[in-house]
Formats: C-alpha cells, sequence, structure tokens
C-alpha cells in the first residue's frame, strides 16, 4: 500500500466517506441556513460558493488533515522559491515570477531573475507597441493589420484562450490569428484572406523543433516568399519566441526579434512570458500588466492565505474528494460568459498534461487515482448538450459554474436571462426532484394514476449532483488573471497530495518518437513490415489509397 493511503487523514476519509456518502445536500441544507456562509470564501471580486457540495464541517476538517499531513505548505514555499520541484527534468517551476509585482528578489541558482524578467517583458512591449500603432511597417511600407501566432500546445492555448476572452479590450481593426494545427486546413484557411505585406508571424516553440509548429512555420514563410517575391526584409514580418535562438536565426528571424524562454516556465504556464506577445499586441500592455495583476493576488493569497480559507486549496481538496473517494473520473469546468469559450480547452491541458502520471514523485506506480478527465463548454450550450448525464446520468461529475454578474456590454434582457440558468441549474443538481414532487406536479396536470406511474421514473432528478459557483463582476484582464491563477495552483496542490511531479510531461513523448520514424515511411510506395499488424494495415492502406500526386517526398 501506498505511504498515501497510509496517512491518518487517509484512512480517516476513508472511514467518513462510508459514513457520509449517502448524505443528501439538500438535507444538509434543510438543516443548515447558514451553509453558504461557512462554504464560501471571497477574494477581490471573485466570490467562490462551494456549499453545494457533498462535504461537512468534519469532510473539510479530514481533506485538510490531509493538506497538513503531505506538508503542503512547505512545497508551497518550495515553489515560491525556486526550489528544482520538476526533479525529473531538475528545472524549477517560476511562473509565478512571472507576474511579481513586488521588490523582493526572485532567486534560482543564486541569481535574481526579477531584472531578466523585466527586461525581456520591455521588449516584447516595445515590439507590441510598435505594432499597436502602426509605427511597425512592412516590406512595402504599409502597416501591419494581421499578427498570425503559430504554436501548439502552451505556446496556442494560453494565449489564444486569453485572447478570445479579452476581445472586448482588443484592437479590432487589427486581427490576431491562431495557428496549431498541423492540418494544412488550418493555416490555409487562416491565411486564405491575410495579404503578406501586411501579415506579422509569431512563430511560438520553445525549442524550435516541435513538428507541429515548424511545419506550419515554412509554410507561413513560402507563403510570405510567394507573396513578396525575395526574403527581402523577412526581419519585419517574423518573430519568435523560443528558447533555441540558433534555429530562430537560421529560420531568418533577426535577433531583434527573438524574445526567450526560460526552461523554469513549463509549456502550459507559459502565457505570461514572451509566449503573451501575441495577447500583449492585442490587449495592449497596460491590460496585459492588469492580468499578471490578477494572477499575482492570487499568488500571495495562494501562498499567505491559512489552508481553511485559501481557494485554490480548497478547490484542490473538493477535487481529491470525488476523485479518490466517490470515484469521480471526470470534472466538468462550465463558463457562463461567451468570451470564456476557449477557457475549458485551456484547462485541460493545464490539468491534464500536469496530473495525468501513473507513477510517484519516487517513479513507482500508484495505487489511487490520479487527475481526472477534465471536459466543459459554454454553459447555456452545455445545457442543450450534455447536461442531461449530469443531472440523471450513472456517472458522478463535479462541476465548476463561472460567471460574470455584468457584462462587458451588458444587455438586462439578456443577462437576467442567462444569470437565471445559472442559478437554476446550480439548485437543480443539487436538490434534485423527488418521486413525490414529481407525483404532485402530474396530478396538478391532471393525469391520471396510469399515467403517472408511467411516466414518473422518467422525470424523477437524484440530484445530490457537486457544483461550485464563481462569481465575478465582470471579466475584466485582472479578473481572468485570477482565475487562472486559481487553477493552476488547484493543480500543484492536487499533484503534491498524491505525490506526482505536475510540471514534467514524458507522456507527450512516445508518439513525437513514432511519428518521426512513420514520416520516412510515408514518402515513397514501399509497403511496410516494421509494425504490429494494425499499424502496417493503417500504413498500407493509405499509401495504397494516396494518389500519386500527393505522395510525399523524404526529407
Amino acid at each position: 500500500m501506498s505511504r498515501l493511503k497510509q496517512t491518518q487523514a487517509w484512512l480517516a476519509l476513508t472511514q467518513h466517506y462510508e459514513a457520509t456518502k449517502q448524505l443528501h445536500m439538500r438535507d444538509l441544507f434543510d438543516k443548515d441556513p447558514t451553509r453558504f456562509d461557512r462554504f464560501s470564501l471571497q477574494l477581490n471580486d471573485i466570490l467562490y460558493d462551494y456549499s453545494k457540495n457533498r462535504v461537512t464541517d468534519e469532510t473539510m476538517a479530514l481533506l485538510l488533515a490531509l493538506a497538513h499531513e503531505v506538508d503542503l505548505p512547505t512545497w508551497i514555499e518550495r515553489l515560491f522559491n525556486g526550489e528544482k520541484i520538476n526533479h525529473t527534468e531538475n528545472r524549477a517551476v517560476l511562473h509565478t515570477a512571472l507576474r511579481d509585482r513586488g521588490d523582493t528578489p526572485v532567486m534560482l541558482d543564486g541569481v535574481d531573475l526579477a531584472p531578466q524578467i523585466k527586461a525581456e517583458r520591455e521588449r516584447v512591449k516595445v515590439l507590441a507597441r510598435k505594432i499597436r500603432s502602426r509605427e511597425w511597417i512592412g516590406v512595402t511600407e504599409q502597416a501591419i493589420t494581421d499578427v498570425v501566432n503559430i504554436g501548439i500546445g502552451g505556446s496556442n492555448l494560453g494565449p489564444l484562450m486569453v485572447n478570445e476572452a479579452l476581445r472586448p479590450y482588443s484592437l479590432h481593426d487589427l486581427k490576431v490569428h491562431f495557428v496549431s494545427n498541423l492540418d494544412e486546413n488550418h493555416i490555409n484557411g487562416t491565411l486564405e484572406y491575410l495579404d503578406p505585406k501586411t501579415t506579422f508571424f509569431i512563430i511560438a516553440s520553445k525549442s524550435f523543433k516541435t513538428q507541429d509548429t515548424m511545419v506550419n512555420a515554412e509554410t507561413a514563410r513560402q507563403w510570405y516568399l510567394n507573396g513578396i517575391g525575395s526574403d527581402t526584409k523577412l526581419h519585419r514580418h517574423f518573430s519568435a519566441v523560443t528558447a533555441n535562438t540558433a534555429l530562430a536565426r537560421e529560420f531568418g528571424i533577426a535577433d531583434e526579434n527573438i524574445f526567450h524562454m526560460s526552461d523554469w516556465v513549463g509549456g502550459r504556464f507559459s502565457l505570461w512570458s514572451s509566449i503573451g506577445l501575441a495577447t500583449m499586441i492585442a490587449i495592449g500592455e497596460e491590460h496585459f500588466e492588469e492580468l499578471l495583476t490578477g494572477a499575482y493576488k492570487v499568488d500571495q493569497h495562494f501562498r499567505n492565505t491559512p489552508l481553511e480559507k485559501n481557494i485554490p486549496v480548497i478547490m484542490a481538496l473538493l477535487g481529491i474528494w470525488y476523485n479518490n473517494f466517490f470515484d469521480a473520473q471526470s470534472v466538468a469546468v462550465l463558463p457562463y460568459d461567451q468570451h470564456l469559450h476557449r477557457f475549458a480547452a485551456y484547462m485541460q491541458q493545464v490539468d491534464m498534461e500536469s496530473n495525468g502520471k501513473y507513477v510517484d514523485r519516487a517513479g513507482k506506480p500508484v495505487d489511487y487515482s490520479t487527475g481526472p478527465v477534465l471536459f466543459g463548454e459554454i454553459g447555456i450550450s452545455g445545457q442543450h448538450a450534455f447536461f442531461q448525464l449530469l443531472h440523471q446520468g450513472t456517472k458522478l461529475v463535479p462541476a465548476d459554474i463561472l460567471a460574470p454578474i455584468f457584462s462587458f456590454r451588458c444587455i438586462p434582457r439578456h443577462h437576467r436571462a442567462l444569470m437565471s440558468n445559472v442559478f437554476a441549474q446550480t439548485e437543480a443538481l443539487m436538490r434534485g426532484k423527488r418521486e413525490d414532487e414529481v407525483r404532485a406536479e402530474l396530478q396538478k396536470q391532471g393525469m391520471d394514476e396510469e399515467a403517472i406511474a408511467a411516466l414518473l421514473p422518467y422525470k424523477v432528478f437524484p440530484g445530490n449532483r457537486p457544483t461550485s459557483t464563481f462569481l465575478f463582476d465582470t471579466l475584466t484582464p485582472e479578473t481572468l488573471g485570477s482565475l487562472i491563477a486559481m487553477y493552476e495552483h488547484k493543480v500543484f496542490v492536487q499533484g503534491v497530495i498524491w505525490d506526482i511531479n505536475s510540471f514534467d510531461q514524458w507522456g507527450v513523448e512516445l508518439g513525437k518518437q513514432l511519428a518521426a520514424t512513420i514520416e520516412n515511411e510515408l514518402g515513397d510506395g514501399a509497403l511496410i513490415d516494421s509494425h504490429d499488424s494494425s499499424t502496417n494495415g493503417l500504413i498500407n492502406y493509405y499509401k495504397q489509397r494516396r494518389p500519386p500526386s500527393k505522395a510525399l517526398a523524404k526529407s
């Protein structure tokens, strides 16, 4: 048995689960009129209500005891102090340093990182400012009208999500596009209506070797050259965000357009870094600074607030409770703000790439469930797609609901209807509808007993489905920064409890390695027999069906 499952708190939680698993939240609310007040927290304009969860005071006390027993406060300090907690790559984890608003040095291996962070951000600001002001001109002396960010994973999902979320703060006559998919339809569809004379590219890749990004980057460069006729002033149309300056230069990007990424920032936590160039171009440096400030305020809250009042800690502990004791294998993230339509997709990477691990920090297989499957959609759309399963399915799916009290451009009729759904869904998921309530409802409609008996089972809602609700004034850059940081720290806390390294991602490597081998095999018509029968069969079927003109030449 693992060390985690032998902790006193885990053993106590196991017993507590057996004693309380049949409790219904409807009854907990009926017995305790102060439940909302006791199980909600507030940080600045964000209210976090976790009262609609299957917990009691004893549950929370035991979960907090678990956090203390795994020495969570020490791990939090190790994170902020720059210790190399990403032990498999011997790296510190200091994305928090990128948004630090204080004057305290950020030390790593005896070097204060703060000056280099500020200097690199100033370089990004200068370029963003010039493009936004139309001072930056292209090869034909025309201002830039379109910016294309080419990246994958954290070099795409984070900036894309933020740009969409903060669209009201963007310059609307300067378009920022994102290309990530290796499928040529993505870049072709993006470039189709753009003009190479007024388009600026950001190649975002830490290694400058990632296949998805570099194939798209090469296509973009050739598109530019085809449109211009030469590589004259290529530096006016291409930049890079990378840790591999040499390869960026070899690609043709000028030194002044190469922005640095550090190895102490993981890709999925990098939107705060130079990877945010596309975001800064879209929303401006002032709003980007507000984004950083929102995250910094959560960093301070997370580091300095007692665990029992600490929002990311409570978020994480509730996830442990459902994942490891209720065997809930998924969690839903449901924003009720259209601008957050990419929020769940980004959080999939933050959570699943971080905690989708089956070995602990000692390299031994765990005997408990780790990271959940995270999914989500805009809440209103989800209600008409998968909420049926949330309400009446056989799977328990805890859900986070995020909603603004007012919108950037608020139309009262729209917003009242929107928020009525927020409150109705959380209440319906919690309370459900009992058989006697359904019967009374159908009797009131004048149905006879036979018809009622036939229909009644389908209209019963078990309820007791947990939700946590985030209400915030409106989706400002600062509020968005705070929300992102809350989820980042939640994931870190869960990794500490599960004793896994949340900051490596070796699981993405195998597919990349095999793809490199197979790409060479696709370059000719020869049949393949070097893989398993299924892979051989698929490759050979593809090669036989592919039109000769579409064959790919070997590099």
